[in-house]
C-alpha cells in the first residue's frame, strides 16, 4: 500500500511539473506570438516588435529553456522519490 501511495504522489508531482511547463509553453507560442502580439509590438527589442521577435525566435529560445528546466525537475523529482538513476 505505501508503494501505491508514492507512485501517486510521484506521477502527481510529474503531472503538475508537465502542468505548469505547458501553460508557460502556450502562453509564450500562442498568447506572446498571437494573442497578445498587439499589445508587445509597443515594446522593442533588438530594433524589433516583441510580438513578432517572439514569433520568429523568442519561443524557440523560452522552448530550449523550458527543456533544460524540464530535465533538472524531474531529475529532482525523481531523487525525491527515490527512483533516479546514477
Amino acid at each position: 500500500m505505501k508503494e501505491d501511495k508514492s507512485s501517486q504522489a510521484y506521477w502527481k508531482a510529474t503531472l503538475s511539473l508537465l502542468f505548469k511547463i505547458l501553460i508557460v509553453w502556450f502562453l509564450v507560442s500562442f498568447g506572446a506570438g498571437i494573442l497578445f502580439a498587439d499589445m508587445l509590438n509597443n515594446i522593442k527589442l533588438g530594433g524589433y516588435p516583441l510580438g513578432f521577435w517572439f514569433a520568429q525566435q523568442g519561443s524557440i529560445y523560452i522552448f530550449i529553456v523550458l527543456i533544460f528546466y524540464y530535465a533538472k525537475k524531474m531529475g529532482d523529482i525523481d531523487r525525491r522519490f527515490n527512483v533516479h538513476e546514477e
